[in-house]
């Protein structure tokens, strides 16, 4: 079905009262299109009470429309003001705006006035409200001496401002000579009539220029009073000051500035009564007075203070209600309370209302023969008067139309004609106000016409609704009907909202919504449509929301915000701080996905919000930032309850800077003793402002507070006053006493002082008793100075002592100290150990065992025992030498130890000594033990010298260290291949007297390997490698250069490689005629090789060269520098490829060992073969 307008709107649900609201002033501002014949409307006016400047024009506002174009006309104090017959009035033109031009000449005062504005044209006459015109005015205040105030300490004080009348009144404040505003509280405040008020005076409020101001807003003038000066002062100073002047009977008594109980200031009496009007701000007040100063509390005795509306000025002394209404009238009551009682003033509030609307009439367009009304209804208190006007004449006195009737507050039109167009007035008044209100009926016949731009795109979120316009007009008021798309498919009213002005809405707009709709507007004489797109774009989102962080002072923060939206869309992201802008400040940095705040302080903590906007819709994330540091120092130290050994201290916490403080830290500072040190005194918990401190006597003490928060720790507080305790008896007394004698017949006394600190009192010294500890002596005693050490001579060597260090001042002893034990003086022992015993334990590990030495004989502490071994002379050779000691030192009693590291095969001789805090005593017999046999070192060295065809010599030296008699050598020998393989291992024994071994039988030109290690008794020593090579026949070696230089073997050589090319030519073009392979890349595989280019590293022919050729020696071979076998000829040199004599020819005689493989060069050390590959084998490769 077709979706046709109805009388109500349909299907607005709950919670759309804002979409509701826009729907309303749609309707109520349909109007006329200004082509079509029509009364006139007022669209802007004066206000109704007009305060001007008047030292600038007077400009009186009326703009009207209408068709035709309205006339214009005044009225001033209710009779026509003829505009033309002043010269300084001008009417703007095409305008009902006057501007009285009072600049150039003449006086604002002349113009005062009520003016009204009539603007008419064929089809009625509109009015305007009553303008009131007044100019401003800031009068001067008169002239007056105002005496000096004396008054005494605690009297209450009105310093009166009485400002002149103003218009509109005046901004009251107090202020010095100095334009600093004076301060206000709860004892001294400005009341709501510009008086200041004072509870009670103190001292302090002395001062010569108390000035009232007043600051007139409109002219920006401000009035200053003359200044009043105002002197407190004691009863004392008071008496004397009035003495002279007043009876007995009239001075002062101590009780005048005692406390009292509070009075009222403001208002006068119990009750008070408050009118105010509907809409404005109630203010109530009550200032009062008293010692000390009262506090104000406000109650609303029948019922509750609005919360929402309600607020307190003036510390409490003034209560506000904005917006009242009717329900806040009621009784009020103020509360004054202090310490010695409290008083209640009632103030009786009744609420009062000007004219309001609650039905404005509105404009009325009727086709001849319709019906309609005009309503007109308001309300106030007292309720008000309703009148009517036609074209601004009482309607009892205007002309007749008999379609139309009054009844009360409405005119009811019926089967109008186009003579019933008229412009109607509403006069709603009452004793406060009036209401005045402009509606039209226009008698119109008018074909339907749609006002909405032809294809309008609407462009909408998904999800949300969709409001597709469509403002028609016509009379009678034409039916509308929606459609959608091409087809003209009707819209269900299950989905789609239709309201009276037209316009279709979405509730639930969704990407199917996309489309074009058809607006049809009718009525009786014609029809009209009109076609808008409607486009659903997604939503925007933030994905990424910026997170809550929590920073240190200092560092740098960052929030992300990431957006996705619609593709079609250009969003654009700015950042908040507090809801306001961000800080002009290059710290805050902006990209496409982040803000980055640098050096953060305490200013920029808050709430970031990131708002992304395109045009369609709006998202926002906002992430709390706290600025957190180690926190402020506390100040404001106090030293209370001060005794003999304790103190309280109290302190004012600093700012925690964001993290809570976790404890305080408590330092002391002693100035008498180490004065600018610092001391740890005490912690408490973070929530604890005050500590209960333990003294010490004889101290100057300084305090400083640091406070401690997760973030760390706090720069210290100011230090606190000085504090002397009283002087007292030392409570401890030295530590660290002991006694230990430095020669054997003293005992030298020892201990840690105390400190300054310690000290309890001036006069510290020290009582040193001791006494031995096995006899029965008496404690002797001496009384030192303030020291450190006191030595007792002629004591016995090493006997223990009972000693007790004591402190006292002037003021006593310290409590009994407890005795220690020390020890006379040491002297070297007297014994040497007995019954020494070696254990062999292998070659290099002896074990030592002795006999403990008496402990008297040892003469002071027991350190431990001490041996001393060294090497007397060789097994082997009997040669005696000294050789250098070795110690080793076994701590405590223990009566054996190993000697590590000996040699094998040695002589060693040894000795103990036990050994004291004085030193060694004799040593014992020496005991001489021998160390068995130990495999040799390796070979000092091994030379191979004298290389032949088959032949090497070895050369070689004895190990450096035999460990015993060497028995026999080991020589282990192997060749080794051109393939870097080793042969079969030759071991061949060789006597011990031997340091020459020639090696006989050996293949000519061939790497050996060698093995050689010594032997003795105890096995095979550590063994030594080296590798050489035999040498080549240098005759073999010449004869093949020259032969391989000769021509014809030159010849021979082509003549072989033509003869393979030409044959490699057969096999191709035979192969060809098959079709598979071209003559051109057999050519290029099988090219003369007399012609390949040779590579120029090595001397090798470039296309066939033998990659084992290159194997290197394996790892760990040597040959000395003295057996290197250099080459000596050219690269072609037959040496270089050459095995031997044998083998170097093919059987016809030719050589051709230099065409195949690369050549070996011998590299300076000999590290590679020389050998090289056979020339067959060559051969056959190349083939």
């Amino acid at each position: 079905m077709q979706l046709k307008i109805m009388p109500k709107k349909k299907r607005l649900s709950a919670g759309r009262a804002p979409l509701m609201l826009f729907l309303c002033q749609m309707i109520s501002a349909l109007e006329v299109p200004l082509d079509l014949v029509q009364p006139p409307t007022i669209t802007q006016q004066s206000p109704k009470d007009y305060i001007i400047d008047p030292r600038e024009n007077i400009v009186i506002q009326c703009e009207a429309k209408g068709k035709p174009s309205p006339s214009f006309s005044w009225t001033r104090n209710g009779t026509h003001f003829d505009i033309d017959k002043d010269p300084l009035v001008t009417m703007k033109p095409g305008s009902g705006t006057l501007t009285i031009n009072i600049m150039s000449e003449g006086k604002a005062e002349t113009y005062e006035g009520v003016y009204q504005c009539t603007a008419r044209n064929e089809r009625g006459a509109a009015i305007s409200n009553n303008i009131v015109i007044r100019p401003s005015r800031s009068p001067l205040w008169t002239k007056e001496k105002l005496e000096p105030i004396i008054l005494r300490n605690g009297q209450s004080l009105v310093l009166p401002c009485r400002p002149p009348i103003g218009l509109p009144p005046p901004i009251i404040f107090w202020m010095d000579n100095s334009f600093q505003r004076l301060p206000q509280s709860e004892r001294v405040s400005q009341g709501l009539n510009g008086d200041l008020y004072f509870s009670n005076v103190l001292p302090e409020d002395t001062r010569e220029d108390y000035i009232c101001y007043a600051r007139f807003n409109h002219t920006q003038t401000i009035q200053q009073k003359q200044p009043i000066s105002v002197k407190v002062i004691s009863v004392d100073e008071l008496n004397d000051t009035i003495a002279a002047n007043l009876s007995d009977t009239e001075f002062y008594g101590a009780k005048s500035h005692r406390q009292r109980p509070p009075t009222f200031l403001t208002p006068d009496g119990n009750t008070s009564r408050k009118e105010e009007l509907r809409g404005n701000v109630l203010s109530l007040e009550c200032i009062a007075e008293g010692l000390p100063t009262p506090i104000i509390y406000w109650i609303k005795e029948d019922g509750t203070l609005p919360i929402n509306r309600t607020f307190y000025r003036n510390f409490k002394k003034t209560l506000q209600i904005v917006q009242v209404t009717e329900a806040d009238s009621g009784n009020y009551q103020c509360i004054a309370k202090n310490a010695l009682g409290a008083i209640h003033h009632t103030i009786s509030v009744t609420v009062k209302a000007a004219p309001y609307w609650i039905i404005a009439p509105q404009n009325l367009v009727l086709s001849p023969e319709e019906d309609g009304t005009l309503i007109c209804r308001a309300n106030g208190n007292p309720k008000p008067r309703i009148s009517w006007l036609s074209n601004g004449v009482p309607i009892e006195i205007a002309p007749d139309d008999p379609s139309r009737k009054i009844d009360g507050d409405t005119i009811i039109f019926s089967k109008v004609q186009e003579r019933s167009s008229a412009v109607y007035q509403c006069n709603a008044s009452n004793e406060y106000g009036y209401l005045l209100a402009n509606a039209f009926v226009n008698v119109l016949a008018e074909p339907p016409r749609i006002l909405t731009s032809a294809n309008t795109l609407y462009q909408v979120i998904a999800n949300r609704p969709a409001l597709l316009d469509c403002a028609f007009f016509g009379s009678p008021l034409p039916t509308i009907e929606w459609f959608k798309g091409a087809k003209g498919s009707a819209l269900r009213e299950d989905i789609y909202v239709l309201h009276e002005n037209g316009t279709l809405e979405i509730p639930v707009a969704q990407k199917d919504s996309t489309g074009t709709y058809t607006c049809v507007a009718r009525n009786k004489l014609g029809m009209a449509k009109n076609d808008v797109h409607l486009e659903i774009k997604d939503p925007t989102r933030i994905i990424k929301q910026p997170e809550y962080a929590v920073v240190q002072r200092g560092s740098t923060v960052s929030f992300e915000c990431k957006v996705k939206h619609d593709h079609t869309l250009i969003p654009t992201v700015m950042w908040l701080k507090d809801h306001g802008e961000l800080p002009n400040d290059g710290r805050f940095t902006v990209d496409k996905d982040h803000l980055v705040v640098a050096d953060v302080n305490d200013d920029d903590g808050g709430t970031y919000t990131c708002v992304a906007n395109t045009t369609l819709d709006n998202v926002s994330a906002s992430a709390v930032l706290s600025v957190v540091d180690v926190p402020n120092p506390p100040f404001d130290l106090e030293l209370t309850d001060q005794l003999d050994r304790s103190v309280q201290l109290s302190w004012t916490p600093g700012d925690d800077n964001n993290s809570p403080i976790t404890k305080f830290i408590i330092e002391y500072e002693d100035a008498m003793h180490e004065p600018g040190l610092w001391h740890h005194q005490t912690e408490v918990p973070g929530t604890q402002t005050t500590a209960q401190l333990k003294l010490s006597p004889y101290v100057n003490y300084s305090f400083r507070v640091m406070a401690e928060n997760n973030l760390g720790r706090s720069l210290p507080s100011e230090a606190s006053e000085q504090y002397l305790t009283k002087a007292a008896e030392p409570d401890k007394n030295p530590t660290a006493v002991e006694g230990l004698g430095s020669e054997p017949d003293n005992l030298v006394i020892t201990w840690k002082p105390l400190n300054g600190f310690e000290s309890n009192g001036p006069g510290l010294q020290y009582k040193v008793s001791w006494r031995q500890k096995d006899g029965d002596d008496e404690w002797t005693s001496v009384v030192v100075a303030n020291v450190s050490k006191y030595i007792v001579s002629g004591t016995p060597t090493f006997v223990p002592y009972l000693i007790k260090v004591q402190a006292l001042n002037d003021a006593g002893f310290a409590p009994e100290p407890a005795a220690v034990m020390g020890h006379s003086g040491e002297d070297l022992p007297m014994v040497a150990p007995g019954n020494v015993r070696v254990n062999v334990v292998n070659s290099t590990l002896a074990e030592v065992h002795w006999d403990p030495v008496p402990l008297k004989s040892i003469r002071g502490h027991l350190q431990g025992y001490r041996i001393y071994y060294w090497k007397a002379q060789s097994s082997l050779t009997r040669n005696r030498r000294h050789i250098e000691k070795k110690i080793l030192t076994f701590q405590g009693s223990k009566t054996h130890g190993m000697l590590p590291g000996l040699e094998p095969f040695s002589h060693y001789t040894l000795n103990v000594r036990v050994v004291n805090g004085k030193g060694e005593g004799p040593a014992s017999p020496d005991k001489v033990f021998n160390t068995p046999e130990g495999v040799p070192s390796a070979p000092s060295s091994l030379k191979i010298v004298n290389p032949t065809l088959d032949s090497l010599t070895l050369e070689w030296e004895p190990p450096s260290h035999p460990n015993g008699i060497l028995t026999e050598y080991t020589l282990k020998y192997q060749p080794i291949n051109s393939t870097h393989e080793l042969g079969p291992l030759v071991d061949l024994k060789i006597p011990a007297n031997k340091t020459r071994w020639i090696l006989k039988n050996l293949n000519f030109s061939t790497r050996y390997k060698f093995y050689f290690y010594a032997q003795t008794a105890a096995g095979s020593g550590i063994q030594i490698t080296e590798e050489a090579i035999t040498t080549v026949d240098e005759a073999m070696a010449s004869r093949q250069v020259d032969i391989a230089t000769q021509g014809w073997f030159i010849g021979l050589m082509c003549a072989v490689a033509l003869l393979i090319l030409i044959l490699l030519i057969v096999c191709f073009i035979r192969r060809n005629k098959g079709g598979k392979y071209p003559v051109k890349e057999k050519e290029d595989a099988h090219a003369d090789p007399e012609i390949q280019p040779m590579k120029e590293d090595d001397g090798t022919f470039g296309e066939y060269s033998d990659a084992e050729d290159h194997k290197p020696l394996k790892k760990g071979s040597r040959t000395p520098s003295d057996r290197t076998v250099k080459k000596e000829d050219s690269d072609d040199s037959l040496v270089d490829y050459g095995e031997g004599v044998n083998g170097q020819f093919n059987e016809d005689g030719s050589f051709i060992g230099q065409y195949s493989g690369k050549k070996e060069k011998e590299p300076a050390e000999g590290n590679e073969s020389s050998e090289a590959p056979s020339p067959v084998n060559a051969m056959n490769s190349f083939v």
